[in-house]
């Protein structure tokens, strides 16, 4: 297990996602002060987020200045969140688990009651036509 690989891959995510809840923003803006420039940046946005680096660089050829602006929001947000955000995964991690093992530990304890089954009572109660084939 490589942790520093791990660690790299989760911020080039976080990243990603970070551009997208940036674009998400300026989205809204756009959305009350210029409709068709939301418009426009919708469309352009389609199918390209998924990698946010590569979405900055291809935006910032077409609209330097929205592709600014969206880096601005997104360091905005990453300085807002940075101090909370490992404690948030880790308790968010812990708590997620627990639940899953609870949910699992139900689901493998579980007693299917719609089958018909003795009771303990009936098993420890002999048949009388038994008793009788010994005598």
């Amino acid at each position: 297990m490589n942790l520093k690989q791990i660690a790299k891959d989760t911020a080039k995510t976080l990243q990603s996602y970070l551009t997208y809840q940036a674009l998400r923003t300026v989205l809204a803006q756009l959305g009350e002060t210029n409709p068709p420039l939301e418009l426009w940046l919708h469309n352009f946005s389609s199918g390209k987020i998924q990698n946010g680096e590569s979405y900055i660089e291809q935006l910032l050829r077409e609209k330097p200045d929205l592709a600014l602006r969206i880096m601005t929001v997104r360091e905005h947000i990453a300085e807002e969140i940075i101090e909370f955000l490992p404690e948030m995964v880790r308790t968010g991690i812990q708590q997620a688990n627990m639940e899953q093992r609870r949910q699992h530990l139900e689901r493998i304890t579980r007693i299917d009651t719609s089958s018909p089954s003795l009771q303990p009572e009936q098993q420890a109660t002999s048949d009388p036509n038994l008793d009788n084939l010994s005598n």
